[in-house]
């Protein structure tokens, strides 16, 4: 009996320890805020997993490449993709392409991840925000984000239509911003 009470205590302890550990702030450094006409997207930048595509986010963001960029594929119930200055979901940041930085880290409902073509040496600028869980995505696309706020907003953005799923009249990003940095 004592060896369970001993058992109860430490599972406690342990406990308030995880909670306090997850109960602290984030580096702003690590948030972006993307505004839309709905309001704010707030994304969880995981540099622990993608070092190099975080670092291009945040210079994209604060370059004002993402500032007007269209949600030029948006999957119903599936994913939106967003972040090609051209509006033509085929273009780039005028920098070079990233290298793949795969993980294991599973697609679930706001994962953000990096689009690519047919090469996955491709990841420029472009990316992706699931509205659902993606298994057939594990392991195929950098994931360096999780949404943390505004989820409801995003999935009201203009479905696409078609093959290529291309919205009609498409949502935008008023802004992107990192949070060390807005206002």
């Amino acid at each position: 009996m004592v060896h369970l009470s001993r058992l109860v205590v430490l599972a406690a302890l342990l406990s308030a320890t995880a909670r306090a550990a997850f109960a602290q702030a984030p580096d702003l450094e690590d948030l972006l805020y993307l505004e839309l006409d709905c309001g704010r997207v707030t994304i969880l930048m995981r540099p622990d997993l993608a070092p190099l595509t975080v670092e291009r986010v945040r210079t994209l963001a604060r370059a004002g490449v993402y500032d007007g960029v269209i949600f030029h594929r948006v999957i119903a119930r599936t994913l939106a993709e967003t972040g090609d200055p051209t509006g033509t979901g085929n273009g780039g940041a005028d920098l070079p392409n990233l290298p793949e930085e795969f993980t294991i880290e599973p697609f679930a409902r706001g994962t953000v991840a990096m689009a690519h073509g047919t090469d996955p040496r491709t990841g420029n600028s472009r990316f992706f925000i699931t509205f659902s869980p993606a298994p057939w995505l594990n392991g195929h696309y950098t994931v360096w984000g999780q949404v943390v706020g505004g989820m409801n907003c995003l999935e009201s953005v203009e479905p696409g239509v078609g093959a290529d799923y291309r919205p009609l009249d498409p949502d935008r990003i008023i802004s992107a911003r990192i949070a060390a940095d807005a206002p």
